[in-house]
């Protein structure tokens, strides 16, 4: 995890990076939120957008295309049913234990070179808003956070509505 932290209007806010833990990882690598078993591959080119260290794989690295269910995870740490919003969708991770380094700490929001949705769920699981940014920055989740009833923020590609991963409150 990496928090973020920024002063909006006198109040210290601070933001939660959370990047698929390493016990998740792990479930994953045996089968992942749809049932499959973990195919690796050598990614030849580079350029994975890797959600275990929430950074591009590089050219040579072994990496795996596995189905995750994000919500649902969140879910079962907090008690939420989160019914139909219960989606799930391709991630790339490490494809062996010990591979991933684990998040870079103080290095900016990851992914945050291009245009992203910021989706956010309610205490209960269910989608409460969403917004296109060009930036991803404190601002842009000062103001995600800024209804007290969002619990949660997914950050997703535009391109393919991929999760990214998920920020929460500090």
């Amino acid at each position: 995890m990496t928090t973020h932290t920024t002063t909006r209007a006198k109040a210290r806010i601070t933001y939660a990076v959370r990047p698929i833990g390493p016990l998740i990882l792990k479930r994953l690598r045996s089968a992942d939120d749809a049932g499959r078993e973990l195919v690796p591959e050598t990614d030849t080119e580079g350029g994975s957008p890797l959600r275990c260290c929430l950074r591009h794989s590089t050219p040579g690295e072994r990496v795996a295309l596995v189905s995750y269910a994000p919500l649902r995870r969140w879910a079962a740490e907090t008690g939420a049913d989160p019914g139909a919003y219960d989606e799930q969708g391709p991630v790339f991770i490490h494809a062996e234990a010990g591979a991933c380094p684990g998040p870079a700490v103080g290095e900016g929001y990851p992914f945050a070179g291009t245009r992203r949705v910021l989706r956010r769920y309610d205490r209960e699981g269910r989608i409460v808003g969403g917004r296109l940014v060009e930036v991803v920055d404190e601002e842009a989740f000062g103001e995600a956070f800024a209804d007290p009833g969002v619990a949660v923020v997914h950050v997703r590609a535009v391109e393919y509505g991929c999760f990214l991963y998920e920020v929460g409150r500090g």
